[in-house]
């Protein structure tokens, strides 16, 4: 496994990171047992951040991921979760809420430090309240040393350039803008390089779209964007190739991308993400998929209130 620095946290965060989000039964129902196993194996073959949220599940993925690192001695991991989104339409980004909703998580995950701690999805939510009270409630969180560093996520990219605006962070966390059919995270790592924020890259296969497998009834993606993603994984399933594989491969190469975070409950899917990335990628392969997806390259959906998604790709 390859490390790099994440930011000015002074961090040396795995290439591939674990998101814990299928631990919380979102995308099948899930085994306790097995997830815990998976946990375990992340760690042991040296993933070494591991992200969550009380959003994934309702809970249920912290609650799961809480007992799995009880039986992992802290130091061996570096533990982010998020805060203001609880539901699918729920979110509370107030200066007490977050307080409160920190401490639940302590409780669930059974430590009493969270190392980053994120405000998730923020293009939800007024600019001016989160100005007003989610970001002073992260400045008393890291004085009151229940977290150690935090940031922001969302989805439009200019949630980071709003933000770093008025603030400054220690890590962000970016999703489904760093994969084979989006690279348009590119266009803000500059901007984060000079605060010297630590970026998070989530979603390398893009919410599911890259897979031969039918997208989630729920995921926003419009028709064109799926339908060419999969046409892109039945390429790559000709060819006798995994597009998971490519994708990881291709978002963990570049070195400007610290982490990557991949989710899965299964722990032959996560030696196999782990396995990738020690392997050569086949350039070949990567330009034809590249060539399929050119249509769709950097185009998004539109997520959140209206003025976040002014440079969102519709």
């Amino acid at each position: 496994m390859k490390y790099r620095k994440l930011g000015k946290t002074g961090l040396d965060v795995s290439v591939l990171s674990f998101g814990a989000s299928s631990l919380g039964s979102l995308f099948r129902e899930t085994n306790e047992e097995e997830s815990i196993w998976t946990v375990h194996t992340a760690v042991d073959l040296g993933i070494n951040l591991i992200d969550v949220s009380p959003y994934y599940g309702l809970t249920k993925a912290e609650t799961v991921l809480g007992r799995a690192i009880a039986q992992i001695d802290r130091e061996r991991f570096i533990l982010t979760t998020k805060a203001g989104r609880y539901g699918d339409a729920e979110f509370d980004f107030s200066k007490e809420r977050i307080i409160r909703s920190v401490d639940e998580s302590l409780k669930r995950l059974y430590t009493d430090y969270i190392d980053i701690l994120y405000l998730h999805d923020i293009e939800f939510v007024a600019f001016d309240q989160l100005v007003e009270e989610a970001f002073p409630a992260l400045d008393a969180l890291k004085q009151s040393g229940k977290i150690r560093f935090f940031g922001v996520s969302g989805l439009p990219l200019s949630v980071f350039e709003k933000s770093l605006a008025v603030k400054e962070f220690d890590s962000v966390l970016s999703y489904c803008h760093y994969a084979l059919n989006d690279t348009s995270l590119l266009d803000v790592v500059p901007l984060l390089e000079q605060h010297g924020v630590g970026l998070v890259n989530a979603s390398p296969l893009s919410m599911g779209l890259l897979s031969t497998r039918p997208a989630a009834a729920w995921h926003p993606a419009p028709a064109d964007i799926q339908w060419l993603c999969k046409e892109a994984a039945e390429h790559c399933a000709s060819k006798g190739a995994d597009i998971a594989k490519l994708a990881v491969q291709y978002a963990t190469a570049n070195e400007r991308i610290p982490t990557t975070l991949v989710s899965t409950a299964s722990p032959d899917n996560i030696r196999k993400n782990i396995a990738w990335t020690d392997e050569p990628m086949d350039t070949e392969l990567l330009q034809e998929v590249l060539d399929i997806l050119e249509p769709i390259r950097n185009k998004s959906w539109i997520s959140g209130r209206p003025e976040y998604n002014e440079k969102t790709y519709v």
